[in-house]
């Protein structure tokens, strides 16, 4: 199978401290009785206003206002704000953004000067968002992530790094996800639950090259650069946001001018490189996964969302 493989390990960080949980539609409730370890944590009345920036952020994707999209976005939102954003520009349709509400706001508290907090928006389907406090405002860094199944809620608190059930297995969850989707012959004994995201994505892995015969696809996952956010669950186990990048680079077989079977329709195509047909293309799609640890090795994915960052010709 013409299939390169790479396994890019990164120190993953995981945020320590405890925290707490507001619910309501878009309005927390009162702050339990907690205590809190820094001064600078995140209140619920400052989640909730944060969590309003998605109006904004919807309004500059419809108007294909890209400044702004980078203005409202870290980490893996700014990415996919990029050049996808530029794209809608050239008539690649914008994503469908819906009015997400009736969020519930785990917050743990901060270290340093790390403020972060996750959103469990219920309206109008289940979805994770990840919000950071960057520069002087907040900004979104992960969301929609859409909810497969049930979604899970945190106890509230942040995943200390030294615990050595849920941290250790919060801090080598990315890394089981990508040891998985690179071993084709499944010799690392890594393995999901059947049904599960990562399964369908590894069997599109395996199969696409022999699919889009004959022209030539070889495909890279590796580890989105950044630091993951790890909030614990009830009963033990943890919840882990983090992301992956798969770059795809497709050839033209002998003797051909153009693709046969581009792997990116023709909205893709025209929006990112400004033509219909390509000898060779080279995309790059983010994948952001909701993880649940359990018993420190066990992992399944609770939500992703998959999204084209980058494409282009050659």
């Amino acid at each position: 199978m013409p299939r390169r493989l790479l396994a890019l390990l990164l120190g993953l960080s995981v945020t320590t401290g405890c925290g707490a949980r507001a619910a309501g539609q878009d309005t927390p409730r009162e702050p339990g009785a907690s205590p809190r370890t820094s001064v600078r944590a995140v209140e619920p009345a400052e989640a909730a206003q944060a969590f309003k920036l998605l109006g904004r952020l919807d309004d500059a994707w419809r108007k294909r206002d890209c400044q702004t999209v980078e203005r409202l976005t870290t980490w893996a939102e700014k990415t996919l704000g990029g050049r996808a954003c530029e794209a809608t520009r050239n008539g690649r349709p914008a994503p469908s953004r819906k009015g997400y509400s009736d969020a519930e706001f785990f917050l743990p508290a901060t270290a340093g000067a790390d403020r972060w907090f996750v959103a469990l928006a219920r309206r109008p389907h289940p979805a994770y968002f990840l919000f950071v406090h960057e520069g002087d405002d907040w900004r979104l860094a992960a969301g929609p992530v859409p909810v497969k199944g049930e979604p899970r809620e945190p106890a509230g608190g942040a995943v200390p790094a030294d615990d050595p059930g849920a941290g250790v297995g919060a801090r080598l969850a990315p890394q089981r996800y990508l040891t998985y989707l690179t071993d084709p012959a499944g010799v690392s004994g890594v393995t999901f639950p059947k049904g599960d995201i990562a399964r369908e994505l590894f069997d599109e892995l395996v199969r696409r090259p022999r699919k889009v015969r004959p022209d030539r696809l070889t495909s890279d996952v590796r580890l989105l650069v950044g630091p993951q956010r790890a909030l614990l669950l009830p009963g033990g186990g943890a919840l882990v946001i983090h992301a992956l990048e798969i770059e795809h680079r497709q050839r033209a077989g002998p003797g051909r001018s153009s693709l046969r079977h581009p792997i990116y329709g023709k909205d893709e195509l025209r929006g990112f490189t400004g033509k219909g047909r390509v000898a060779g293309l080279t995309g790059t799609e983010i994948v952001l996964v909701v993880t649940e640890v359990t018993g420190g090795t066990g992992v399944s994915t609770v939500a992703a969302r998959r999204s084209l960052a980058t494409l282009t010709t050659g």
